[in-house]
C-alpha cells in the first residue's frame, strides 16, 4: 500500500502559525526599538516590494515612504518612523513573508547587529524562530558561520 503524497494537514497549520507569531513579534520589537533601529527594520522589508503592493498595506503608510524615498535605494526617514505603528509592522511582515520569506529570515541578522534591539526577549525569541525556519527550509543543517553550507 502507497503512503499518501499530502503533508498532513498539522503541518500547513504549523506555517501558518508560526507566520502569524513572527509577524506580531516583529512588531513587539518595532515597538521597543529606537528611532533609528526602527528606520533600518522597516527599510530591510521593504526592499523586496514594489510601490503597487505597498499601497494595499496598512493604507498606503509604505507607499508614501517609498515614495519619499526615491527609486533607487529605501532610506525611511526619521519623521516617516513616528507615522507607523507596529500593527502597521505587523500588516508589513505579512505581505513580506508571501513575497519573500528571506528577506524576512534575514532580520536575524539585523537584530543579531544590534546589541539594544538583540537584547529584548521578543528579539530573542524572534531570532531563535527565523533561524530555525531558516534550517528546516535548508533541509536541516545548522548555519555556522565560516563552515560549509553557512
Amino acid at each position: 500500500m502507497q503512503q499518501p503524497l499530502a503533508e498532513p494537514a498539522g503541518d500547513a497549520a504549523e506555517v501558518e502559525t508560526t507566520e502569524v507569531t513572527i509577524a506580531r513579534l516583529v512588531g513587539q520589537v518595532y515597538e521597543c526599538a529606537s528611532p533609528a533601529e526602527r528606520s533600518r527594520l522597516l527599510e530591510h522589508l521593504l526592499r523586496p516590494l514594489g510601490v503597487l503592493s505597498l499601497f494595499a498595506i496598512a493604507n498606503g503608510i509604505f507607499a508614501k515612504i517609498r515614495l519619499h524615498s526615491g527609486w533607487q535605494e529605501v532610506h525611511v526617514r526619521l519623521d516617516d518612523v513616528r507615522a507607523v505603528q507596529a500593527g502597521d509592522v505587523m500588516a508589513l511582515v505579512d505581505h513580506v513573508q508571501q513575497v519573500s520569506v528571506e528577506c524576512v529570515d534575514g532580520l536575524a541578522q539585523l537584530l543579531a547587529a544590534s546589541p539594544a534591539a538583540a537584547s529584548s526577549a521578543a528579539a530573542a525569541l524572534l531570532i531563535a524562530m527565523l533561524l530555525q525556519r531558516a534550517r528546516k527550509r535548508r533541509g536541516g543543517a545548522p548555519a555556522v558561520e565560516g563552515r560549509p553550507g553557512a
